[in-house]
């Protein structure tokens, strides 16, 4: 039987520096007056796993299991997040305990039909700062001017800094539908200037030498056609795509996941800090 890995990696990761960009990400902090955080929008279809990144990084930054963001522990075709609300992650306890300058949203996921899931307009409208804290997505109809739940003047910390679709390896084919709804969300990003990334999770369900050993993650022939596909199908190239696996089953956190999530951690950093300091340093 062929074997399933390339000989090499086709990406190098630092497996052994774990503490260089744990350090890295936890010393950031926007450097632009106005803005406390940088702010990062997920979305994705049904079940990608962006709740259970959130709460990943929150294990990695804390060094400990915590769950800042509800999520699903099971497969479902139907959405678990149905309001928006930004997660913070915690530094420090009682009177001493501040958030690191780093905040996640997921939204409601897409799904298959016009009537299903979230509308792509209610992501638009995110990525301008318009959707208020507790507004509860609508499949039936999308967010308006009129709506509690818009935001009519917002801030420069309403606004989001990057854009993350969330892919699970480990899905089937996703709809026609699903994809036209990311790349609409993609190209009003792009009109806007936000810098996009994305992130594949469940890697280690899609692919038994992974799940033996996360670090042969950019040698699994079968997660690079995974990551491939996806790329030339919602048009994000791959230095743009991350594979991660999100904390589920462990009680204790683990070095090879961490370094796979700061991975992807850095990037988010990068770009966001540069769109920052590129469109809103004069506003």
């Amino acid at each position: 039987m062929a074997s399933q890995l390339l000989e090499k990696p086709w990406r190098e990761l630092r497996w052994g520096e774990k503490q260089e960009d744990l350090q890295y990400v936890k010393e950031y902090k926007p450097l632009i007056d106005g803005i406390k955080h940088l702010r990062v929008l997920m979305f994705g279809h049904v079940g990608a796993g962006k709740s259970s990144f959130i709460n990943s990084v929150s294990n990695v930054l804390r060094g400990r299991m915590s769950i800042p963001a509800l999520a699903s522990a099971t497969t479902s075709d139907r959405s678990f997040t149905i309001k928006y609300e930004t997660h913070k992650i915690q530094i420090g306890r009682g009177t001493s305990k501040t958030f690191f300058p780093l905040v996640f949203n997921d939204v409601m996921g897409l799904e298959d039909g016009k009537d299903s899931g979230i509308q792509a307009s209610d992501i638009k409208l995110a990525m301008r700062g318009h959707v208020r804290e507790g507004h509860k997505f609508n499949p039936l109809g999308p967010l308006t001017k009129e709506d509690f739940g818009y935001n009519p003047n917002p801030s420069l910390n309403d606004k989001v800094h990057v854009l993350v679709c969330v892919m699970s390896a480990n899905a089937p084919q996703i709809n026609a539908s699903v994809l036209e709804k990311m790349r609409k969300v993609r190209e009003t990003a792009s009109e806007l200037g936000i810098p996009q990334m994305a992130m594949m999770t469940h890697i280690d369900a899609a692919c038994g030498e992974i799940e033996k050993d996360v670090k042969n993650v950019y040698r699994s022939k079968h997660l690079q056609k995974k990551m491939k596909d996806f790329s030339a199908a919602v048009g994000i190239p791959m230095n743009c795509i991350f594979p991660v696996k999100n904390y589920s089953d462990e009680i204790d956190i683990k070095n090879d996941v961490d370094i796979l999530i700061l991975s992807a951690l850095r990037k988010m950093i990068d770009f966001g800090d540069d769109f920052i300091e590129k469109n809103l340093n004069s506003c």
